[in-house]
């Protein structure tokens, strides 16, 4: 939720502390997941092969809440018919509309866009230099600006920034996340910056 990005190595240390003792690893994709973070998933940043990913939020395309977990035949294949239960478990419609997000997400290459606009969008936000701003964090457009605690809450920067009809939010108390729709444009961050440079002055 804060945009806390693991330095590297780190992914890599717990693949190989989970294997060395026979523990399970199971990412959490729902918010980094789906091109968000520069990557179809997160994890591939360092090149880990998890045995359990958990995913949502994008592959419901913005239109209905999906959210799917995968693993292998020998992980899921405990589960046996009758097992376990799900009152909406494959609705057609949501499956129907997580196809089509993933295939938008693929043939419109928005996991190297993320990348890009990430990257620009971090350092516009680099660049504004306000002395309110102790750190701009992310990967691809899953941005984290960190607050010195002596600027006040985040919530006074993203009450304000509402105002201006840009919408973000805080977490952690002092940080301000943005997470714009991966088809947003430079000009659009451009603007984003204006208003994030005039409430952060």
């Amino acid at each position: 939720a804060g945009v806390a990005v693991p330095s590297e190595g780190f992914l890599k240390g717990l693949e190989a502390i989970a294997r060395k003792n026979r523990v399970l690893l199971a990412v959490d994709e729902v918010q980094t997941g789906f091109c968000r973070t520069g990557k179809t998933f997160a994890f591939q940043h360092e090149g880990i092969d998890p045995d359990i990913i958990i995913m949502g939020k994008a592959l419901g395309g913005g239109v209905l809440p999906v959210s799917a977990v995968a693993a292998n035949e020998n992980i899921l294949g405990v589960f046996k018919p009758g097992t376990h239960g799900s009152t909406f478990g494959g609705n057609p419609l949501a499956c129907a509309v997580a196809t089509a997000a993933i295939d938008v997400l693929v043939d419109e290459k928005l996991a190297d866009r993320a990348a890009e606009l990430g990257t620009y969008f971090m350092d516009g936000l680099r660049a504004i230099h306000s002395p309110k701003i102790k750190e701009v964090r992310g990967k691809g457009l899953l941005i984290g600006v960190v607050l010195h605690e002596s600027a006040g809450k985040a919530r006074i920067y993203t009450t304000a920034l509402k105002e201006k009809g840009l919408l973000c939010k805080e977490t952690h108390s002092w940080i301000i996340r943005f997470a714009p729709p991966l088809i947003i444009t430079k000009e659009e961050i451009d603007a984003a910056l204006e208003k994030i440079k005039e409430v952060l002055a």
